[in-house]
């Protein structure tokens, strides 16, 4: 056990315990020189009765946390290994268990439960669209920490898996009993986004009855069953997600997502539904051949409806200011007509890049809309691929997105799919096919710069690389593409000749053949963005200071460069 004031690592102050489980305990610890808190989950050695197996899957659990980001999910920072015990420093999450809320307050609020409940999809919309999916598999409420803010965090993932195509079942059983789907126990195949669907909906039943699935009676009733003043619409999506059937449950956690966010309509449509079951009866009887005569007019005017309601949401989407309020109508537009591209572009303009910062939180709204079941049935992503001059121009401007402004920074690897599909796109002009080309590929290199193989060369050829980033940079980019892409692409070159100028020059790019490079790029800023008359907006301007900055810093690493050869030398 760790004493209070011992220091981990150099850096982590253990400040006390505060949690303690069958084979671990959690500190809460301090960096001082940071003046940050975190948690530090310790399983002993001789806690366990097969320490290395257990280590085995803290590993996986750990490994499997440092690839994600998401605001409900905690962040692995470190990993601490040592003779007696394995130490994760994780994020330090204020709150209580959604199970110590049940123990001390009973059955949640509706409007509550349904908060958690899309916070939930959220989370599961962004695993299962992982490369491969991960599936959580023990969703229950003593893994759901609540904060003091009302948001939640998914914590534990020691039962976590990605999800394999390729097999047939899943190795081990795991689940807790009531939460568990059936597929998790007694071989019947693997695993897959809608054990968590089954997850969510036995965790929501409990929330909201006050009832815990795994205990006596152990059969899980209607949730009007036990307080009939519940909706009927939130009782429809809790008993869909809970079909023993995988095939019956929502195909998707985007799927849940949207009957969430219209759970009230869900009580309108079944109220509606059980009257037009007694209307159609009777008018069954009564107008058999009246009602055959109108039915292409009833579907004529449908469509009709349908299109006037897409262009009125796409209309409110550009008027309203707040942009999560502006996202759902955007997402309502896709619902109704998810292959028509007009709403997918306008999301993209006018909302997610509009101040030139992709995050997160809007990475994942986009999974979710892509991920999302339309009016018909159909998966939104799929039928607008089918609209392909739409589609090619969608992924070139995500691709390039990602690239350069996820979270303020880029993200290469988040990129790669986006870029590949705008590569080999058909009715791209060639100057954005080509630069989605190139700066897919430089996106491969940044997992590899700096690396060296068994054999100690260099992981990448810098000769290629150089290539591609003076080829992203070529021809007219203001005139074939916009302002912004030009700066960033431009940015991109400078800064890579600031960080690699010397592995770029031991691989025979002279430092003349560089200078000239900038020089050029320097020239096209002047002569196609400074001198063209162009009025430059905020952020184009701060994209120009930033790359004048990098053209310096560029120059200045060149200098350096060729003094140290000349050091060299003499």
């Amino acid at each position: 056990m760790l004493q209070n004031g011992t220091i981990i690592d150099g850096k982590y102050k253990i400040l006390g315990k505060i949690g303690q489980g069958g084979m671990s305990t959690v500190y809460l610890a301090i960096n001082e020189r940071a003046g940050k808190q975190w948690a530090i989950k310790e399983v002993r050695r001789d806690a366990v009765a097969d320490f290395r197996i257990v280590k085995q899957s803290l590993i996986a659990e750990t490994n499997l946390l440092k690839r994600l980001s998401h605001k409900c999910l905690p962040a692995i920072v470190d990993i601490v290994d040592r003779d007696d015990s394995f130490l994760i420093v994780m994020d330090y999450v204020e709150g209580i268990t959604l199970q110590q809320v049940l123990d001390e307050r009973g059955p949640q609020r509706e409007e509550d439960v349904i908060r958690w409940a899309r916070q939930l999809c959220s989370v599961f919309t962004y695993l299962h669209s992982c490369n491969p999916p991960i599936i959580y598999r023990d969703l229950k409420p003593g893994n759901i920490m609540l904060k003091p803010d009302g948001d939640i965090v998914l914590i534990d993932f020691g039962t976590a898996r990605e999800y394999k195509q390729s097999k047939e079942m899943d190795t081990t059983c795991l689940g807790t009993l009531g939460y568990a789907a059936p597929e998790q126990f007694g071989g019947h195949g693997q695993t897959d986004a809608r054990t968590d669907i089954y997850n969510l909906g036995a965790t929501l039943y409990h929330l909201i009855t006050g009832h815990n699935p795994g205990k006596p009676p152990y059969r899980i009733y209607p949730i009007r069953h036990w307080n009939k003043a519940l909706s009927q619409g939130l009782e429809k999506i809790i008993s869909k997600c809970l079909m023993k059937d995988p095939q019956m449950r929502y195909k998707s956690a985007a799927e849940v997502m949207y009957d969430l966010e219209h759970y009230k309509e869900l009580d309108r449509s079944y109220k509606i539904r059980a009257v037009m079951k007694l209307a159609a009866f009777a008018t069954g009887v009564l107008w058999t051949g009246f009602l055959a005569a109108m039915t292409v007019n009833f579907h004529s005017l449908a469509h009709d409806m349908e299109k006037e309601s897409y262009d009125e949401y796409l209309a409110r989407a550009a008027e309203i200011s707040e942009s999560g309020d502006s996202f759902d109508e955007y997402k309502k537009a896709i619902y109704l007509d998810s292959d028509d591209g007009t709403a997918y572009v306008e999301l993209l303009d006018n909302l997610i890049l509009q101040d030139d910062d992709l995050t997160a939180e809007e990475d994942v709204q986009l999974r979710e809309i892509l991920l999302m079941t339309d009016i018909n049935g159909k998966v939104c992503g799929e039928e607008f691929a089918k609209n392909q001059e739409d589609y090619e121009e969608f992924c070139y401007k995500l691709g390039l997105a990602y690239f350069y402004c996820y979270q303020d920074e880029g993200n290469k690897q988040l990129s790669a799919r986006w870029l590949k599909m705008a590569g080999l796109a058909h009715t791209l002009p060639f100057s954005k096919k080509l630069r989605a080309e190139r700066l897919y590929n430089i996106s491969a290199y940044y997992s590899k710069i700096g690396n060296v193989s068994k054999s100690g060369d260099a992981a990448i050829s810098y000769v290629a690389y150089w290539e591609d980033l003076c080829l992203s940079a070529a021809g007219d980019i203001v005139d074939t593409d916009n302002v912004t892409t030009a700066l960033l692409v431009y940015n991109e070159l400078a800064n890579g000749v600031c960080n690699n100028a010397a592995l770029f020059y031991r691989e025979g790019i002279g430092a003349d053949t560089m200078r000239d490079k900038l020089f050029e790029i320097e020239s096209k800023v002047y002569s196609d963005i400074i001198y063209s008359g162009l009025q430059l907006s905020d952020l184009e301007q701060e994209h120009l200071q930033e790359l004048q900055d990098a053209l310096k810093m560029a120059d200045k690493a060149l200098d350096n460069l060729m003094k140290e050869e000349e050091k060299e030398i003499a």
